[in-house]
This record gives C-alpha cells, sequence and structure tokens, in this order.
C-alpha cells in the first residue's frame, strides 16, 4: 500500500490508554512516525502495539522540555496532544483520537484517510469564491461557469478537516436529547470553508501543514485546573481560521472519514462545557469581527497580536481569557523555543 510522504508527515495521538486501536490502522499508519503524547499519571506504562515508529512523551517530558512555559500545556485534556505538534519536526502533521478506527466508504472498500488528507492538502484552497461544485480540483471537477478566471490558481491549503461516521461530534445537550442518533450520511465531497466564515473544527480527525499554520495550532488552556473543556480544538480553530484569511491561504472541510466508536458522558461533558455554551456567544462575534494588522506577516506575529486582542476583547468575561492569553504567548515562546528559525525556514 501506498504511503505518501511518508518522509514529511508525523501522526500525533493524545491518549490515557494502551494504544490497541493501532492494530486496525497498521497498514495505514505503520510507514508513518507517531508522537504519542500520554496524558494523566506519567508514571502509568501505555503498550504500543510492535513495529511502530513513534516517541512517547508524558507529562514530566513536557515539563523537562519547556520548563517554566510548561504550564501553557493542558493537562487532563486532549489539548495535550499539540505538544507534539511543537516537538515535529516534519510539515506536515496529521491527529486522530484513540477511539477512532477505519471506516468504509459505500461500496464496502476502507478509507485511507492519511492519502486524502494529503491531497486535500496538496491542492489548492478556494476561500475568496465558492465553487458550487466543491472542490473544483478533485478528480472530475472543475470550476463552473461564472467562476472568475483570476481566482482559479486558489491559495495553498493550511488545514484539511476530517469528518466521522458512527458517533457524531456533538456538544452535551444534543448528545442529551438525541442520544441513540449515529451518523451513517457519507458524502462524498471536500469544500474549501469561505473566507470570512468560522466553523467549529474538530481534533479528532485534522490534518495541517505546519508551515503555513502550525505556530497557531494551539489548542487552548482547557482540562483540570481551568473551568472550561471540549474547547480546546474550537478554539484552535477559531484561531487558525482568522489567521488563515488573514495571510490568504486556506481551510478544506469534508472527506475523508473516520469510524467514531465511542459516546464520551454527556453529564460529564455538559459539566466542562456550560461556560462555554453561554461564552460561545460573545468568543464567536469577538473572532468574526476582529482584523489583524498589516504588520502581522506570518503566524507567530498574528497570533501573539490575537492573543493581545484576546486579553482586551474578552478578558471582561471572566479572568479565564487573560490567563488564556498569557497561555498563547507561552505557547508562542514555546514554539520558537523547539523550532527556531534557522531550523524551519
Amino acid at each position: 500500500m501506498s504511503a505518501p510522504l511518508a518522509d514529511q508527515l508525523d501522526i500525533v495521538i493524545p491518549t490515557i490508554r494502551n494504544l490497541d486501536f493501532l492494530e486496525e490502522w497498521r497498514p495505514f499508519f505503520q510507514p508513518y512516525h507517531l508522537i504519542i503524547v500520554q496524558d494523566g499519571d506519567p508514571t502509568k506504562k501505555i503498550h504500543v502495539p510492535e513495529g511502530f515508529d513513534y516517541e512517547l512523551y508524558n507529562r514530566n517530558d513536557i515539563e523537562r522540555i519547556l520548563g517554566d512555559k510548561a504550564w501553557a500545556i493542558s493537562f487532563k485534556d486532549s489539548a495535550c496532544r499539540c505538544f507534539g505538534f511543537m516537538v515535529s519536526k516534519k510539515r506536515y502533521i496529521y491527529t486522530i483520537d484513540d477511539d477512532c478506527f477505519v471506516a468504509k466508504d459505500p461500496s464496502g472498500k476502507p478509507i485511507n484517510v492519511l492519502e486524502q488528507h494529503i491531497k486535500n492538502l496538496l491542492t489548492p484552497s478556494t476561500p475568496f469564491f465558492f465553487n458550487t461544485l466543491y472542490d473544483p480540483y478533485r478528480e472530475g471537477a472543475d470550476f463552473v461557469r461564472g467562476y472568475p478566471f483570476s481566482l482559479r490558481e486558489g491559495v495553498p491549503t493550511a488545514t484539511s478537516h476530517g469528518l466521522w461516521l458512527n458517533i457524531p461530534d456533538y456538544d452535551a445537550p444534543t448528545q442529551m436529547v438525541k442520544p441513540k442518533e449515529r451518523n451513517q450520511r457519507f458524502v462524498d465531497a471536500v469544500m474549501t470553508v469561505p473566507k470570512g466564515s468560522l466553523y467549529p473544527m474538530c481534533g479528532m480527525n485534522l490534518a495541517f501543514d505546519r508551515d503555513l499554520i502550525g505556530a497557531a495550532m494551539y489548542f487552548g488552556l482547557m482540562g483540570e485546573g481551568q473551568p472550561i473543556g471540549r474547547y480546546d480544538d474550537m478554539w484552535a480553530g477559531w484561531c487558525t481560521k482568522v489567521i488563515c484569511d488573514h495571510l490568504g491561504v486556506g481551510c478544506k472541510t469534508g472527506l475523508p472519514y473516520v469510524w467514531h466508536s465511542k459516546a464520551s458522558n454527556p453529564f460529564v461533558n455538559l459539566r466542562k462545557e456550560y461556560k462555554g455554551i453561554f461564552w460561545q456567544e460573545e468568543i464567536i462575534p469577538f473572532f468574526q469581527n476582529l482584523s489583524l494588522s498589516k504588520t502581522s506577516t506570518n503566524v507567530e506575529e498574528c497570533y501573539l497580536e490575537l492573543a493581545s486582542l484576546v486579553r482586551k476583547g474578552l478578558g471582561h468575561i471572566d479572568p479565564y481569557f487573560s490567563k488564556l492569553a498569557d497561555g498563547m504567548v507561552a505557547w508562542i515562546e514555546g514554539w520558537r523555543l523547539l523550532n527556531p528559525p534557522a531550523a524551519s525556514a
């Protein structure tokens, strides 16, 4: 089986348990390097099936490597995965949750998620004008009549957001009113999220270009000790999308699918989410209305400016947002520590 970009892509997996789920992924993942970020008790032994090339980090490693900046990496939350984004030396990242398995397309063929994500990342995005046939760069598709020729070259793709069959990615209230709902709808489509539109990014099946957006792919300060959880990936999605819009690169969503096997407890989720459910009604308009300055010309500059805007624009909601802004700054300092300009050029 082909393994596109095997030497240019890392797979990042956050986990608190043995990674037996990798056995099902072996045909697709074994050619790639894995970065496993172990959450929770660092003394617990995590079993990784034989034959995989991997490095494993736990909380002690994060403290050792980042020192006084380690507090910015969330604890007891899947946001710990962003430490893997930071330590990677590859251009591309694919991240997946350990309760996701190989899905099948309508013909019954197993879906090679890496192959599709890489196609998405290596073909342009079209954020400035919507193509009604969705992704015009797919085989058998093209730009429709009336699409401006000046925009048909597209722009580089920074993020490829995949979807899920079986257990949908719902918030706690929706889980409670639809406990038995399952997503069985396979939509054979990829589209670019238009410029100026936000989207709820999910981290369980996600790929991105570290060179284009990696320094902004911070999953926020969530989890233990924080007043909010389960917004880590969405926070990263809002931040990366406004920066992608500012820098003129694109985000795609749609194919590929994974099979999401396990529904988390809606009552536990509600306890983590309930402040976010209120706060998002102010956070989202904040992101919709902000503008970054022309002097911010790269991802790191954009992210530091965004941190300042978060402190000023959201600090009135709760002191947490000032702390989150501090975490954003510490994240960039950690990113620069592990990704100095000469190494990332």
